[in-house]
Parts: C-alpha cells; sequence; structure tokens
C-alpha cells in the first residue's frame, strides 16, 4: 500500500489549498482516511477522518468551517480541501490509512507513524 499526497504549496493568508492523497492497491474503499499535520517544531496534529463510504466526516476545531475532507473512490482518491488558511497552517500535511478494514484510527495512533500506512507529505506555507 502507497499514499501519495500531493496539491501543498505557498499561498497567502486567506488564500486555499486542495490536497490530493492517492492510495495504491485494493480496498480503498472498506478503510478510513485521516488527514494528519506538523508544524515546524512541533507534534503530529490530527486534522480529518473520513469514513469509507465518505458520508462520515471529522474535523479538529481548529480547522473546523474552514477546511473539508472528500473521497473519491472511483479514483482511489482522498481531498482536503482548505480554505481561508492561516499562517498557523503552515505544516507538513500527510494522509494516513489503517490496516484493518472499516475500523479508523485513534487519534493517539495518530501521533505514531509506525502505526497504518502514511504518505511522504506535502508542504503548505502560509505566509503574507
Amino acid at each position: 500500500v502507497q499514499l501519495v499526497e500531493s496539491g501543498g504549496g505557498s499561498v497567502q493568508p486567506g488564500g486555499s489549498l486542495k490536497l490530493s492523497c492517492v492510495v495504491s492497491g485494493s480496498s480503498f474503499n472498506v478503510h478510513w482516511i485521516h488527514w494528519v499535520r506538523q508544524a515546524p517544531g512541533r507534534g503530529l496534529e490530527w486534522v480529518s477522518n473520513i469514513n469509507p463510504n465518505g458520508i462520515g466526516t471529522a474535523h479538529a476545531d481548529s480547522v473546523r468551517g474552514r477546511f473539508t475532507v472528500s473521497r473519491d473512490n472511483a479514483k482511489n482518491t482522498a481531498y482536503l480541501q482548505m480554505n481561508a488558511l492561516k499562517p498557523e497552517d503552515t505544516a507538513v500535511y500527510y494522509c494516513v490509512r489503517g490496516k484493518i478494514p472499516w475500523l479508523g484510527l485513534s487519534n493517539s495512533e495518530l501521533q505514531n507513524k509506525s502505526i497504518g500506512f502514511w504518505g511522504q507529505g506535502t508542504q503548505v506555507t502560509v505566509s503574507s
């Protein structure tokens, strides 16, 4: 299983970016996808979750109302639409998939890159 993120870049405050996460292998449609970020000098921070059928989503308080997670199971791809970006959103963004079908990873498990499958990350920089 490989996860490849793309779509990061540099943007001014108030701008938007859309991250993509392409997941190789079969059974994409039976796994939760999580987005996690790591700001410079800080630990891993959970950002959002989406369940296998795409109906159930959740977002951290820090991004709720600005970020939207989605997925296209036909394309094995998950997305993170980020609007109204702030300098504090600057981080490397990772998508993560668990190993057990239909079972998502807990926030504590998402603090450990040895649990689940992780992409290489994509850098998002918000600066004027």
